[in-house]
């Protein structure tokens, strides 16, 4: 299987920069590692934002301990035009996404769920989720995309979170667009 240049994208966060997606997964798996009886959140989604004469996309992953802190990184991407059509963009976001959920391979979700189960008769869980950033409110223009988006969420196994809920990017990813 040859991978697509995008797979060569590094990641970043505030603590560093040029990271392999193999550095990433060995981060949320040791920040599970820390407590293995945790809820935990895996949390993929891109926003994106048009400049002059390009556009921005930023794609986060979050791991959330629910009720005992975070670990996260941004990968961006620039496209050198104006991408200025709703679905087009909205669609390029998701396709982002996909790309990075497929980079959790079976094998990989199976070293991560290794991580909590021993403690699932504790409680200990873990999720992920495709944040997309859209949303239902008649006064979204992305409204009349929610079904197709959610729609490939879901077929690929991760659960879809809109508005309010998809806040990894429409919060998170979203800080990260305006910088140019």
């Amino acid at each position: 299987m040859r991978q697509s240049p995008i797979y060569n994208i590094p990641f970043q966060n505030i603590q560093e920069k040029n990271m392999s997606f193999e550095v990433v997964f060995n981060h949320i798996a040791e920040f599970m590692k820390l407590n293995p009886a945790g809820n935990f959140r895996l949390m993929i989604g891109t926003d994106s934002q048009v400049h002059k004469k390009h556009t921005v996309f930023i794609t986060g992953i979050v791991i959330r301990q629910v009720g005992n802190g975070v670990w996260g990184c941004i990968r961006k991407v620039m496209i050198p035009r104006r991408m200025t059509q709703l679905h087009e963009r909205i669609s390029y976001e998701l396709s982002l996404t996909e790309e990075l959920v497929s980079m959790f391979t079976e094998e990989r979700k199976n070293q991560l769920i290794e991580i909590v189960l021993p403690a699932v008769y504790q409680g200990a869980t873990f999720t992920m989720e495709g944040h997309i950033d859209i949303g239902i409110g008649k006064r979204n223009k992305t409204s009349e995309f929610v079904k197709e988006m959610v729609a490939r969420m879901e077929s690929m196994g991760v659960e879809p979170k809109i508005k309010p809920n998809a806040f990894v990017a429409s919060s998170y990813a979203n800080r990260y667009t305006k910088n140019e």
